[in-house]
Protein backbone atom coordinates (compact mmCIF):
# COMPACT_ATOMS: atom_id res chain seq x y z
CA UNK A 1 0.00 0.00 0.00
CA UNK A 2 3.34 2.14 0.71
CA UNK A 3 4.51 1.40 -2.60
CA UNK A 4 1.26 2.15 -4.49
CA UNK A 5 1.05 5.66 -2.76
CA UNK A 6 4.57 6.67 -3.36
CA UNK A 7 4.25 5.86 -6.65
CA UNK A 8 1.45 7.63 -7.26
CA UNK A 9 2.85 10.78 -5.57
CA UNK A 10 5.61 10.02 -7.50
CA UNK A 11 3.69 10.45 -10.56
CA UNK A 12 1.63 13.48 -9.88
CA UNK A 13 4.88 14.88 -9.03
CA UNK A 14 6.35 14.07 -12.43
CA UNK A 15 3.44 15.40 -13.88
CA UNK A 16 3.30 18.02 -13.00
CA UNK A 17 7.05 18.99 -13.06
CA UNK A 18 6.73 17.79 -16.84
CA UNK A 19 3.78 20.49 -17.03
CA UNK A 20 4.78 23.44 -19.36
CA UNK A 21 2.76 26.78 -18.86
CA UNK A 22 1.11 28.64 -21.72
CA UNK A 23 2.51 31.32 -22.52
CA UNK A 24 0.46 35.07 -23.78
CA UNK A 25 2.08 37.45 -26.57
CA UNK A 26 2.48 39.97 -23.30
CA UNK A 27 4.41 37.47 -21.66
CA UNK A 28 6.71 36.29 -23.67
CA UNK A 29 7.38 40.29 -24.59
CA UNK A 30 8.00 40.65 -20.95
CA UNK A 31 10.44 37.89 -20.97
CA UNK A 32 12.38 39.29 -23.96
CA UNK A 33 13.07 42.42 -22.61
CA UNK A 34 13.96 41.40 -19.60
CA UNK A 35 16.62 38.19 -20.46
CA UNK A 36 16.97 39.14 -24.31
CA UNK A 37 21.29 39.58 -25.09
CA UNK A 38 20.39 42.97 -26.67
CA UNK A 39 18.29 44.76 -24.57
CA UNK A 40 21.12 43.30 -21.49
CA UNK A 41 23.89 45.08 -24.08
CA UNK A 42 21.71 48.18 -24.25
CA UNK A 43 20.87 48.61 -20.75
CA UNK A 44 24.81 48.27 -20.25
CA UNK A 45 25.64 50.75 -22.92
CA UNK A 46 23.28 53.06 -21.03
CA UNK A 47 24.66 52.43 -17.58
CA UNK A 48 28.11 53.24 -19.17
CA UNK A 49 26.93 56.41 -20.68
CA UNK A 50 25.42 57.46 -17.76
CA UNK A 51 28.69 57.31 -15.42
CA UNK A 52 30.22 58.90 -18.12
CA UNK A 53 28.33 62.04 -17.45
CA UNK A 54 29.05 61.73 -14.29
CA UNK A 55 32.64 62.00 -14.82
CA UNK A 56 32.25 65.12 -16.78
CA UNK A 57 30.26 66.82 -14.36
CA UNK A 58 33.48 66.33 -11.75
CA UNK A 59 35.38 68.74 -14.36
CA UNK A 60 33.47 71.55 -12.29
CA UNK A 61 35.23 70.35 -9.10
CA UNK A 62 38.89 71.99 -8.20
CA UNK A 63 41.67 69.46 -9.56
CA UNK A 64 43.92 68.42 -6.11
CA UNK A 65 46.94 66.89 -6.64
CA UNK A 66 49.79 65.81 -4.38
CA UNK A 67 52.97 65.27 -5.32
CA UNK A 68 56.43 63.98 -3.39
CA UNK A 69 60.17 63.93 -4.36
CA UNK A 70 63.72 62.67 -2.43
CA UNK A 71 66.63 63.15 -3.65
CA UNK A 72 70.10 62.48 -3.05
CA UNK A 73 73.49 63.80 -5.63
CA UNK A 74 76.64 62.64 -6.06
CA UNK A 75 77.42 66.74 -5.11
CA UNK A 76 75.70 69.92 -4.40
CA UNK A 77 73.16 71.01 -6.52
CA UNK A 78 74.43 74.90 -6.09
CA UNK A 79 77.86 75.28 -5.12
CA UNK A 80 79.71 78.75 -4.81
CA UNK A 81 82.69 80.62 -4.04
CA UNK A 82 82.51 83.34 -1.18
CA UNK A 83 85.89 85.39 -0.76
CA UNK A 84 86.12 86.58 2.87
CA UNK A 85 88.18 89.69 2.00
CA UNK A 86 85.23 90.95 -0.59
CA UNK A 87 82.33 90.85 1.27
CA UNK A 88 83.78 92.13 5.01
CA UNK A 89 83.82 95.92 5.23
CA UNK A 90 87.38 98.26 5.84
CA UNK A 91 86.36 99.25 9.23
CA UNK A 92 85.32 95.81 10.30
CA UNK A 93 88.67 95.09 8.34
CA UNK A 94 91.09 97.03 10.55
CA UNK A 95 89.26 95.64 13.62
CA UNK A 96 89.95 92.29 13.01
CA UNK A 97 94.05 93.30 11.73
CA UNK A 98 94.11 94.25 15.57
CA UNK A 99 92.40 91.27 16.61
CA UNK A 100 93.51 88.02 15.43
CA UNK A 101 96.60 87.34 14.37
CA UNK A 102 98.49 87.10 11.10
CA UNK A 103 97.61 83.50 10.22
CA UNK A 104 93.87 83.93 10.60
CA UNK A 105 93.99 87.09 8.68
CA UNK A 106 95.96 85.32 5.84
CA UNK A 107 92.77 82.43 6.17
CA UNK A 108 89.96 85.65 5.42
CA UNK A 109 91.84 86.20 2.28
CA UNK A 110 91.71 82.89 0.79
CA UNK A 111 87.93 81.93 -1.11
CA UNK A 112 85.49 79.59 0.16
CA UNK A 113 83.68 76.77 -1.57
CA UNK A 114 80.32 76.65 -0.51
CA UNK A 115 77.67 73.79 -1.63
CA UNK A 116 74.10 73.21 -0.60
CA UNK A 117 71.08 71.29 -1.96
CA UNK A 118 73.25 67.66 -1.84
CA UNK A 119 70.39 65.75 -0.62
CA UNK A 120 66.30 66.64 0.63
CA UNK A 121 62.96 66.27 0.28
CA UNK A 122 60.24 68.17 -1.04
CA UNK A 123 56.42 67.78 -0.85
CA UNK A 124 53.51 69.88 -2.25
CA UNK A 125 49.35 69.94 -2.42
CA UNK A 126 48.10 71.77 -4.84
CA UNK A 127 44.29 72.45 -5.84
CA UNK A 128 43.30 73.91 -9.35
CA UNK A 129 39.73 75.51 -10.14
CA UNK A 130 39.65 76.36 -13.64
CA UNK A 131 37.76 79.88 -14.00
CA UNK A 132 37.50 80.10 -17.60
CA UNK A 133 37.75 77.23 -20.15
CA UNK A 134 36.64 78.29 -23.61
CA UNK A 135 33.63 76.66 -22.50
CA UNK A 136 34.75 73.48 -22.90
CA UNK A 137 33.71 71.99 -19.15
CA UNK A 138 30.10 73.10 -19.71
CA UNK A 139 29.69 72.11 -23.08
CA UNK A 140 31.58 68.81 -22.21
CA UNK A 141 28.64 68.30 -19.66
CA UNK A 142 25.61 68.99 -22.40
CA UNK A 143 27.46 66.75 -24.85
CA UNK A 144 27.51 63.86 -21.91
CA UNK A 145 23.64 64.14 -21.33
CA UNK A 146 23.50 64.09 -24.64
CA UNK A 147 25.30 60.88 -25.21
CA UNK A 148 23.25 59.37 -22.24
CA UNK A 149 19.94 60.91 -23.72
CA UNK A 150 20.96 58.84 -26.85
CA UNK A 151 21.85 56.02 -25.03
CA UNK A 152 18.19 55.62 -23.87
CA UNK A 153 16.94 55.87 -27.54
CA UNK A 154 18.74 53.28 -28.86
CA UNK A 155 17.46 51.14 -25.93
CA UNK A 156 14.20 51.84 -26.67
CA UNK A 157 14.86 51.50 -30.55
CA UNK A 158 16.19 48.15 -29.32
CA UNK A 159 13.01 47.33 -27.16
CA UNK A 160 11.15 48.01 -30.58
CA UNK A 161 12.85 45.28 -32.32
CA UNK A 162 13.08 42.72 -29.86
CA UNK A 163 8.72 43.21 -29.28
CA UNK A 164 8.89 43.28 -33.25
CA UNK A 165 11.12 40.06 -33.44
CA UNK A 166 8.95 38.50 -30.86
CA UNK A 167 5.50 39.22 -32.32
CA UNK A 168 6.51 37.90 -35.90
CA UNK A 169 8.38 34.44 -33.86
CA UNK A 170 4.31 34.23 -31.84
CA UNK A 171 2.66 35.03 -35.07
CA UNK A 172 4.97 32.35 -37.24
CA UNK A 173 4.02 29.66 -34.31
CA UNK A 174 -0.05 30.88 -33.81
CA UNK A 175 0.41 30.43 -37.97
CA UNK A 176 1.73 26.95 -37.81
CA UNK A 177 -0.15 25.79 -35.10
CA UNK A 178 -3.55 26.89 -36.96
CA UNK A 179 -2.61 24.74 -40.14
CA UNK A 180 -2.08 21.82 -37.67
CA UNK A 181 -5.80 22.11 -36.58
CA UNK A 182 -6.71 22.73 -40.42
CA UNK A 183 -4.83 19.50 -40.67
CA UNK A 184 -6.64 18.10 -37.76
CA UNK A 185 -9.89 18.65 -39.59
CA UNK A 186 -8.91 17.56 -43.13
CA UNK A 187 -7.83 14.46 -41.76
CA UNK A 188 -10.69 13.62 -39.88
CA UNK A 189 -13.25 14.30 -42.83
CA UNK A 190 -10.93 12.10 -45.07
CA UNK A 191 -11.09 9.54 -41.99
CA UNK A 192 -14.87 9.63 -42.67
CA UNK A 193 -14.19 9.96 -46.64
CA UNK A 194 -12.61 6.85 -46.83
CA UNK A 195 -14.63 5.01 -44.02
CA UNK A 196 -17.86 5.01 -46.70
CA UNK A 197 -15.78 4.84 -49.57
CA UNK A 198 -14.46 1.40 -47.95
CA UNK A 199 -17.80 0.44 -47.55
CA UNK A 200 -19.35 1.39 -50.41
CA UNK A 201 -16.16 -0.39 -52.62
CA UNK A 202 -17.16 -3.53 -50.43
CA UNK A 203 -20.47 -3.11 -51.20
CA UNK A 204 -19.40 -3.18 -54.97
CA UNK A 205 -21.08 0.68 -55.58
CA UNK A 206 -17.36 2.18 -55.48
CA UNK A 207 -14.16 1.86 -57.54
CA UNK A 208 -11.25 0.44 -55.31
CA UNK A 209 -9.64 3.58 -57.31
CA UNK A 210 -11.18 5.98 -55.55
CA UNK A 211 -10.31 4.63 -52.05
CA UNK A 212 -6.01 4.64 -53.23
CA UNK A 213 -7.19 8.18 -54.01
CA UNK A 214 -8.40 8.83 -50.83
CA UNK A 215 -5.85 7.35 -49.42
CA UNK A 216 -2.79 8.89 -51.63
CA UNK A 217 -4.20 12.20 -49.90
CA UNK A 218 -4.10 10.60 -46.44
CA UNK A 219 -0.23 10.00 -46.81
CA UNK A 220 0.52 13.59 -48.21
CA UNK A 221 -1.77 15.04 -45.40
CA UNK A 222 0.92 12.93 -42.81
CA UNK A 223 4.00 14.51 -44.68
CA UNK A 224 2.19 18.06 -44.38
CA UNK A 225 1.94 17.31 -40.66
CA UNK A 226 5.71 16.05 -40.22
CA UNK A 227 6.58 19.33 -41.82
CA UNK A 228 4.65 21.15 -39.31
CA UNK A 229 5.98 19.74 -36.77
CA UNK A 230 9.18 20.43 -37.31
CA UNK A 231 8.47 23.70 -37.74
CA UNK A 232 6.42 24.12 -34.72
CA UNK A 233 9.66 23.23 -32.81
CA UNK A 234 12.23 25.28 -34.45
CA UNK A 235 10.45 28.33 -33.86
CA UNK A 236 9.66 26.85 -30.51
CA UNK A 237 13.70 26.74 -29.65
CA UNK A 238 13.84 30.45 -31.55
CA UNK A 239 11.43 31.86 -28.81
CA UNK A 240 12.79 30.23 -26.02
CA UNK A 241 16.49 31.79 -26.79
CA UNK A 242 14.73 34.92 -27.63
CA UNK A 243 13.26 35.13 -24.71
CA UNK A 244 15.31 33.63 -22.38
CA UNK A 245 13.50 30.76 -21.72
CA UNK A 246 14.48 27.41 -20.87
CA UNK A 247 15.74 25.39 -23.68
CA UNK A 248 16.14 22.02 -23.86
CA UNK A 249 18.61 20.01 -21.84
CA UNK A 250 19.88 17.93 -25.16
CA UNK A 251 18.38 17.73 -28.64
CA UNK A 252 15.51 15.24 -29.05
CA UNK A 253 16.11 12.29 -31.51
CA UNK A 254 13.20 12.67 -34.40
CA UNK A 255 11.19 9.96 -34.74
CA UNK A 256 11.35 6.91 -37.48
CA UNK A 257 7.67 7.07 -38.03
CA UNK A 258 6.65 10.32 -39.77
CA UNK A 259 3.06 9.81 -38.98
CA UNK A 260 4.22 10.45 -35.07
CA UNK A 261 3.98 13.78 -34.14
CA UNK A 262 7.03 15.24 -31.70
CA UNK A 263 4.43 17.16 -29.73
CA UNK A 264 5.32 17.40 -25.65
CA UNK A 265 8.96 17.26 -26.75
CA UNK A 266 11.58 19.46 -24.99
CA UNK A 267 11.18 21.52 -28.13
CA UNK A 268 7.72 22.33 -27.71
CA UNK A 269 6.53 25.40 -26.15
CA UNK A 270 2.82 25.61 -25.43
CA UNK A 271 1.35 29.41 -26.07
CA UNK A 272 -2.33 30.71 -26.13
CA UNK A 273 -3.86 30.74 -28.75
CA UNK A 274 -5.91 33.25 -30.35
CA UNK A 275 -9.66 33.07 -31.46
CA UNK A 276 -8.90 33.55 -34.41
CA UNK A 277 -12.60 32.22 -35.85
CA UNK A 278 -14.08 34.59 -33.01
CA UNK A 279 -12.05 37.46 -34.26
CA UNK A 280 -13.61 40.59 -35.71
CA UNK A 281 -12.21 41.44 -38.96
CA UNK A 282 -12.99 44.77 -39.46
CA UNK A 283 -10.71 46.69 -37.48
CA UNK A 284 -11.19 50.29 -36.57
CA UNK A 285 -10.01 52.70 -39.58
CA UNK A 286 -6.87 54.34 -38.83
CA UNK A 287 -5.90 58.26 -38.89
CA UNK A 288 -3.48 59.14 -41.37
CA UNK A 289 -3.40 62.98 -39.21
CA UNK A 290 -0.75 63.53 -36.83
CA UNK A 291 1.46 60.02 -37.38
CA UNK A 292 3.86 61.55 -34.48
CA UNK A 293 6.82 61.22 -36.71
CA UNK A 294 8.67 63.92 -34.04
CA UNK A 295 7.94 61.38 -31.25
CA UNK A 296 9.39 58.27 -32.86
CA UNK A 297 12.74 57.68 -31.24
CA UNK A 298 14.85 57.45 -35.03
CA UNK A 299 13.63 60.94 -34.89
CA UNK A 300 14.86 61.49 -31.45
CA UNK A 301 18.16 60.29 -32.40
CA UNK A 302 18.30 62.33 -35.43
CA UNK A 303 17.65 65.63 -33.09
CA UNK A 304 20.46 64.35 -30.48
CA UNK A 305 22.95 64.27 -33.13
CA UNK A 306 22.41 67.43 -34.62
CA UNK A 307 22.79 68.72 -30.55
CA UNK A 308 25.78 66.84 -30.51
CA UNK A 309 27.28 68.12 -33.78
CA UNK A 310 26.36 71.76 -32.65
CA UNK A 311 28.49 71.06 -29.32
CA UNK A 312 31.30 69.66 -31.03
CA UNK A 313 31.45 72.81 -32.90
CA UNK A 314 31.90 74.68 -29.55
CA UNK A 315 33.90 72.91 -28.29
CA UNK A 316 36.25 72.92 -31.22
CA UNK A 317 35.99 77.03 -30.89
CA UNK A 318 36.97 76.40 -26.76
CA UNK A 319 39.95 74.46 -27.58
CA UNK A 320 41.13 77.80 -29.07
CA UNK A 321 40.29 80.04 -26.76
CA UNK A 322 42.66 81.34 -23.56
CA UNK A 323 42.12 79.21 -20.45
CA UNK A 324 42.28 80.63 -16.66
CA UNK A 325 42.94 78.85 -13.08
CA UNK A 326 43.45 79.82 -9.89
CA UNK A 327 44.93 77.81 -6.65
CA UNK A 328 46.46 77.22 -3.79
CA UNK A 329 49.19 75.09 -2.56
CA UNK A 330 50.77 74.01 0.98
CA UNK A 331 54.73 72.97 0.17
CA UNK A 332 57.57 71.65 2.46
CA UNK A 333 60.84 71.08 1.76
CA UNK A 334 64.87 70.54 3.66
CA UNK A 335 66.88 71.57 0.46
CA UNK A 336 68.86 73.70 3.07
CA UNK A 337 69.02 71.89 6.01
CA UNK A 338 66.17 72.89 7.74
CA UNK A 339 62.62 72.15 7.62
CA UNK A 340 60.36 74.97 5.52
CA UNK A 341 56.97 75.17 5.25
CA UNK A 342 54.91 77.89 2.98
CA UNK A 343 51.76 78.10 1.38
CA UNK A 344 51.20 80.20 -1.58
CA UNK A 345 48.14 81.13 -3.95
CA UNK A 346 48.36 81.33 -7.87
CA UNK A 347 46.44 82.22 -11.17
CA UNK A 348 47.43 80.85 -14.35
CA UNK A 349 46.49 81.86 -17.84
CA UNK A 350 47.59 79.62 -20.95
CA UNK A 351 46.89 81.13 -25.07
CA UNK A 352 47.31 78.46 -27.30
CA UNK A 353 49.04 80.42 -30.40
CA UNK A 354 49.87 77.52 -32.36
CA UNK A 355 46.88 75.86 -32.43
CA UNK A 356 44.87 78.54 -34.06
CA UNK A 357 46.23 77.32 -37.25
CA UNK A 358 44.77 74.23 -37.35
CA UNK A 359 41.87 74.56 -34.65
CA UNK A 360 40.85 76.78 -37.30
CA UNK A 361 40.48 73.87 -39.73
CA UNK A 362 38.80 72.05 -36.73
CA UNK A 363 36.41 74.90 -36.17
CA UNK A 364 35.75 74.44 -40.17
CA UNK A 365 35.06 70.98 -40.07
CA UNK A 366 32.93 70.79 -37.16
CA UNK A 367 30.54 73.57 -38.92
CA UNK A 368 29.92 71.48 -42.19
CA UNK A 369 29.50 68.13 -39.51
CA UNK A 370 26.54 70.09 -38.34
CA UNK A 371 25.48 71.26 -41.92
CA UNK A 372 25.65 67.46 -42.71
CA UNK A 373 23.53 66.15 -39.82
CA UNK A 374 20.59 69.32 -39.96
CA UNK A 375 20.82 68.09 -43.60
CA UNK A 376 20.01 64.32 -42.47
CA UNK A 377 17.43 65.54 -39.73
CA UNK A 378 15.18 66.87 -42.63
CA UNK A 379 15.70 64.15 -44.86
CA UNK A 380 14.75 61.37 -42.39
CA UNK A 381 11.86 62.80 -41.32
CA UNK A 382 10.38 62.90 -44.55
CA UNK A 383 11.38 59.43 -45.14
CA UNK A 384 9.63 58.66 -41.20
CA UNK A 385 6.42 59.93 -42.61
CA UNK A 386 6.77 57.90 -45.85
CA UNK A 387 7.05 54.58 -43.51
CA UNK A 388 4.46 55.72 -41.32
CA UNK A 389 2.06 56.61 -44.36
CA UNK A 390 3.10 52.81 -46.32
CA UNK A 391 2.53 51.09 -42.69
CA UNK A 392 -0.66 52.80 -42.85
CA UNK A 393 -1.56 51.34 -46.38
CA UNK A 394 0.25 47.56 -45.51
CA UNK A 395 -2.90 47.66 -42.08
CA UNK A 396 -5.43 48.72 -44.90
CA UNK A 397 -3.89 46.22 -47.51
CA UNK A 398 -4.28 43.34 -45.08
CA UNK A 399 -7.57 43.86 -43.61
CA UNK A 400 -8.80 43.57 -46.62
CA UNK A 401 -6.88 40.45 -47.54
CA UNK A 402 -7.66 38.88 -44.18
CA UNK A 403 -11.71 39.40 -45.40
CA UNK A 404 -11.25 37.86 -48.38
CA UNK A 405 -10.37 35.13 -47.03
CA UNK A 406 -13.16 34.98 -44.79
CA UNK A 407 -14.85 34.74 -47.77
CA UNK A 408 -13.20 32.54 -49.40
CA UNK A 409 -13.40 29.87 -46.14
CA UNK A 410 -17.22 30.14 -46.22
CA UNK A 411 -17.12 29.81 -50.32
CA UNK A 412 -14.63 26.74 -50.00
CA UNK A 413 -17.03 25.10 -47.17
CA UNK A 414 -20.11 25.57 -49.43
CA UNK A 415 -17.90 23.90 -52.53
CA UNK A 416 -16.91 21.29 -50.48
CA UNK A 417 -20.62 20.33 -48.95
CA UNK A 418 -21.57 20.35 -52.42
CA UNK A 419 -19.05 18.34 -54.02
CA UNK A 420 -19.46 15.29 -51.29
CA UNK A 421 -23.44 15.80 -51.50
CA UNK A 422 -22.74 15.01 -55.54
CA UNK A 423 -20.06 11.89 -54.99
CA UNK A 424 -22.84 10.02 -52.13
CA UNK A 425 -25.32 10.47 -55.46
CA UNK A 426 -22.82 9.03 -57.79
CA UNK A 427 -22.88 12.26 -59.81
CA UNK A 428 -19.31 13.54 -59.13
CA UNK A 429 -16.51 11.83 -59.16
CA UNK A 430 -13.99 11.56 -56.07
CA UNK A 431 -10.91 13.81 -57.97
CA UNK A 432 -13.78 16.34 -57.80
CA UNK A 433 -14.16 15.47 -54.07
CA UNK A 434 -10.65 16.02 -53.25
CA UNK A 435 -10.18 18.85 -55.17
CA UNK A 436 -12.98 20.47 -53.09
CA UNK A 437 -11.17 19.37 -49.54
CA UNK A 438 -7.39 21.14 -51.02
CA UNK A 439 -9.35 24.14 -51.91
CA UNK A 440 -11.14 24.23 -48.66
CA UNK A 441 -7.85 23.66 -46.55
CA UNK A 442 -5.81 25.90 -48.44
CA UNK A 443 -8.61 28.63 -47.76
CA UNK A 444 -8.33 27.98 -44.54
CA UNK A 445 -4.57 28.28 -44.85
CA UNK A 446 -4.23 31.26 -46.41
CA UNK A 447 -7.16 32.81 -43.82
CA UNK A 448 -4.58 31.87 -40.94
CA UNK A 449 -1.36 33.58 -42.86
CA UNK A 450 -3.32 37.09 -43.45
CA UNK A 451 -4.69 36.92 -40.10
CA UNK A 452 -0.70 36.62 -38.90
CA UNK A 453 0.25 39.17 -41.40
CA UNK A 454 -2.06 41.41 -40.01
CA UNK A 455 -1.10 41.53 -37.01
CA UNK A 456 2.73 42.58 -37.53
CA UNK A 457 1.13 44.65 -40.06
CA UNK A 458 -0.84 46.57 -36.99
CA UNK A 459 2.55 46.33 -34.89
CA UNK A 460 4.71 48.39 -37.45
CA UNK A 461 2.10 51.03 -37.72
CA UNK A 462 1.80 51.10 -34.17
CA UNK A 463 5.65 51.55 -34.47
CA UNK A 464 5.96 53.86 -37.37
CA UNK A 465 3.75 56.62 -35.74
CA UNK A 466 4.96 56.57 -32.24
CA UNK A 467 1.38 54.79 -30.60
CA UNK A 468 2.16 52.10 -27.82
Amino acid sequence: MKHLIATTLCSLCCGAAAAQPAYTLSQLKDSALANNAAMHTARLAADAAAEQRREAFTKYFPNVSATGLWFNANRGMAKMDVNPAEVVPAPLAATLAQTFPPEALAALANPVSVAMMKSGTIGSVTATQPVFAGGQIVNGNRLARVGEEVSRLQMELSENEVERTTEQYYWQLVSLNEKKRTLDAVDSLLTAIARDVDVAVRAGVAMRNDLLQVQLRQNDIASQRLKLNNGISLVSLLIKQYCGLRGPSRPTRPSPDPSLSREGSDYSIDIVMPDIDGQSYLLPSLGREGSGVSLLPEYRLLEKQVEAASLQKKLAVGKNLPTVAVGAGYNYHNLLENDRTFAMVFATVSVPISDWWGGSHAVKRQKLELQKAEEQLADNAQKLSIRAQKAYNDVAEAQQQLQLAQRSIEQAEENLRLNRNYYEAGTSRMADLLEAQLLYQQARDRRTDAFADLQNKLLDYRQATAQQ
